[in-house]
């Protein structure tokens, strides 16, 4: 069965979160060269096109990083998104959720307020909160405010040296 379309994620490194370097930008701008635009994403860029135009885009990106002071590049090959879903983060955290909903027998909306507080323990133990828009996210599935997940997560955490003993 012939592929339509292929997804490549990339990571350029060294990478710093909002200063990107010159390595990075010709990265990117050696994509868009290749008509792909890139979707710089948390933890890797994606382009999605044609077999040969990821693969030519991909060695165009990876001489153009290595020549502008990459230390490294990292390339990952997949389907399509719309052909199959591959390790996409978008659905991370619907993953995380629907097992923290299983685990507890409801919805995160039907939960009692203790259910809900165990389900941001359980959510923060898995890193849910990691992913950006993350609180929003549950608190919408909740029926919460962002705030109220906010003070959930602080319960979980262990007092600071030189608090005052909750005792």
């Amino acid at each position: 069965m012939a592929v339509d379309a292929v997804r490549a994620e990339f990571l350029v490194e060294p990478f710093v979160e909002g200063l990107p370097g010159p390595h990075v930008s010709a990265a990117l701008e050696a994509c868009r060269a290749n008509g792909l635009e890139p979707d710089v994403g948390p933890f890797a860029t994606t382009i999605v096109g044609s077999v040969d135009a990821v693969t030519t885009a991909v060695h165009d990106m990876s001489r153009a990083a290595l020549a502008s002071g990459a230390t490294a590049v990292q390339i990952r090959f997949g389907e399509s998104p719309t052909a199959t879903r591959f390790g996409d983060l978008h659905d991370a955290l619907a993953q995380m959720v629907a097992a923290v909903e299983e685990e507890l027998g409801g919805s995160l909306s039907e939960l009692s307020r203790k259910d809900k507080q165990a389900a941001v323990r359980l959510l923060d133990e898995r890193g849910a909160f990691l992913l950006r828009k993350a609180v929003e996210s549950v608190g919408e599935l909740m029926g919460v405010s962002r705030i109220t997940i906010y003070n959930y997560l602080n319960a979980l955490a262990p007092p600071e040296p030189g608090d005052a003993d909750p005792r």
